[in-house]
């Protein structure tokens, strides 16, 4: 048997609606019911106001009537009703009221629109109106019900001689209020009508803004939402025209070492790189591009959010390469390696061809002396190496960049003051500032004339308890007015893209380990020379380090730093070549 499927309630059918209709039909049942309200109050007022125009009015006439001195005279006369009843239907005519009765104290009428009623007792109550006090009821008589007013008629000495009544009947008094029905309804559906349009115009506003979905719809893209920003490993940050923040998931958050929701706030005030501040700003479009954020090394996309032709702010995602660059960094030393213990290997043979054609040709002492010196050569600088620097790591770099300078025609030469048995510091941090420092004089000496040189001295300065890494080189020179971009990643003298870092990872690493950054012009070679100083004691001098050498970002005392730190001797043009 085919599955029953329940019809769906009312509430569900109400659920399945967009906010809009929702929205709308809320509106409009709302509007109904209080205009349904408001007509009942209308009429009732209306009602209230003819009752009471009513007792005014009859009270007056009544009042009108016993004050005139010919009535009082007519029922104390002999026969009242001839000379009252011609009268009291005049009246009844020209006023509009149902009835004029003029009665004796006792009650009986001498006046009736009905004939026949006349000579009979007046059905109602007249009792106050004989104690001298006119009055208005309403109540039942031979007419139907009425509103009447009752006023004692007094005689010259001021005696109650008579009795007027004049009232008006409800059936009247109903048939005046159903002629202002058809206004108060007119006014009631022109308020629903334009009510009514104004809800349909929000909604339809309404509809646009939730693209026509409803609770359930929403409730559930919502909920989706959630989990995948927080599901995300890329930082995800979304922009508005005016370069602030609409979103940012934890993962950028994180990445982007930020305090607190950064919700609303602009791009500027979020206290990011320079360089990565400026991208956000421009609202340009991005791809895999590497900027910096604190520590960390980002890869950053950006595309500008379109809908419907209309420019709605930006959308930017992170990746943090910070592992993958010193991965990198770390291969490229190893091909740097290689590279060099392929070149030595072809130099070895040509040497071994050497030693073997000299014992050919019987020289066996010249063929031991052309070895041991090539072998002596080699293994003091070795040994010195090792035995001046206590990290073997940063000492393979060191050999790693002499052979591969060598390869390139540039002569890279370690201090003879080089000693640094100890270093308290991170084995990547060193080979960071070492190896991106050398790089960049071996590219500046490069680009200069021969002899193309670079020197590298690394010392522990006992006096200042720093780490001292110098490195110099035969280069052309930088402007000195470019010396504070460059430590600023994006900054180089290349014209080719993926360049712009390494000098920038030299400054975070530096920063990072409280440490400081002169430039200044090597008088020896000509070049430039910057030494870089690291404190040996901790990373307690971060303040500092983040004035000398910072971003423009004093994290000591929230003011602004000086840039990177000139000495007075790079003014001249000193050498130091383009950031790598």
């Amino acid at each position: 048997m085919p599955r029953l499927v329940p019809p769906l309630t009312l509430g569900a059918r109400a659920a399945k609606l967009s906010i809009a209709k929702q929205v709308l039909l809320l509106q409009l049942l709302v509007v109904v019911l209080l205009t349904a309200i408001g007509t009942y109050a209308a009429i009732r007022e209306a009602r209230a106001g003819q009752y009471s125009r009513a007792r005014q009015e009859t009270l007056a006439l009544a009042q009108t009537i016993a004050d005139d001195p010919g009535v009082a005279e007519a029922v104390a006369g002999p026969n009242p009703t001839a000379r009252l009843e011609p009268a009291s239907l005049t009246i009844q005519r020209a006023t509009g009221v149902d009835f004029v009765v003029i009665m004796s104290p006792a009650g009986i009428r001498y006046t009736h629109p009905t004939a026949s009623q006349i000579g009979k007792h007046y059905l109602g109550d007249i009792a106050p109106a004989l104690a001298g006090h006119a009055f208005s009821e309403t109540y039942t008589g031979t007419l139907g019900p009425s509103v009447r007013s009752v006023a004692p008629i007094y005689s010259a000495d001021h005696r109650i001689v008579g009795l007027v009544s004049v009232g008006i009947t409800i059936e009247q008094l109903s048939a005046l209020v159903n002629r202002e029905l058809p206004v108060i309804l007119a006014i009631a559906a022109g308020a629903v009508a334009l009510v009514s349009l104004g809800s349909w115009a929000l909604s339809r506003r309404l509809r646009k803004q939730t693209l026509g979905m409803g609770p359930q719809e929403i409730t559930r893209l919502y909920e989706h939402h959630d989990a995948v920003l927080h599901a995300m490993h890329e930082g995800l940050l979304v922009l508005d025209r005016q370069r602030r923040v609409l979103l940012a998931n934890d993962e950028a958050v994180r990445l982007l070492d930020l305090a607190d929701d950064p919700t609303g706030r602009p791009v500027a005030r979020l206290g990011l790189d320079p360089a990565l501040t400026g991208l956000l700003e421009s609202g340009l479009d991005a791809h895999d591009e590497t900027h910096l954020a604190g520590d960390r090394v980002l890869a950053v996309n950006q595309s500008v959010a379109r809908r419907e032709g209309r420019i709605l702010g930006t959308v930017t995602t992170l990746r943090d390469h910070t592992e993958l660059r010193a991965l990198a960094g770390e291969l490229d030393s190893a091909r740097g390696f290689a590279d060099a213990l392929s070149s030595t290997a072809h130099e070895a043979a040509n040497r071994l061809h050497t030693v073997v054609t000299l014992i050919e040709l019987g020289k066996p002492q010249d063929a031991v002396r052309f070895a041991t010196a090539e072998l002596a050569a080699s293994q003091h600088l070795v040994d010195r190496l090792l035995g001046a620097v206590g990290d073997a790591a940063l000492a393979a770099l060191l050999l790693g960049k002499i052979s591969q300078a060598a390869e390139r025609g540039v002569e890279l030469t370690v201090g003879e003051d080089t000693a640094a048995p100890e270093l308290p510091f991170e084995t990547r941090d060193l080979l960071t500032i070492a190896g991106n420092l050398i790089d960049n004089a071996v590219e500046a000496a490069l680009r200069g004339s021969a002899p193309r040189r670079v020197s590298v001295t690394v010392r522990a300065v006992d006096e200042t308890q720093e780490l001292q890494v110098r490195v110099a080189d035969s280069g052309e020179g930088i402007d000195p007015e470019r010396i504070g971009d460059l430590f600023t990643r994006g900054w180089t003298t290349k014209n080719e893209a993926g360049h712009g870092i390494g000098l920038a990872l030299v400054r975070q690493a530096v920063k990072r380990n409280g440490g400081r950054i002169d430039v200044a012009c090597d008088e020896e070679l000509g070049g430039a020379a910057v030494e870089v100083r690291l404190p040996v004691c901790g990373k307690g001098q971060g303040a500092r380090a983040g004035a000398e050498i910072g971003d423009g970002e004093g994290e000591g005392n929230g003011g602004k730093g000086s840039g990177t730190e000139a000495r007075a001797g790079a003014a001249a043009r000193g050498g130091m070549g383009s950031p790598g």
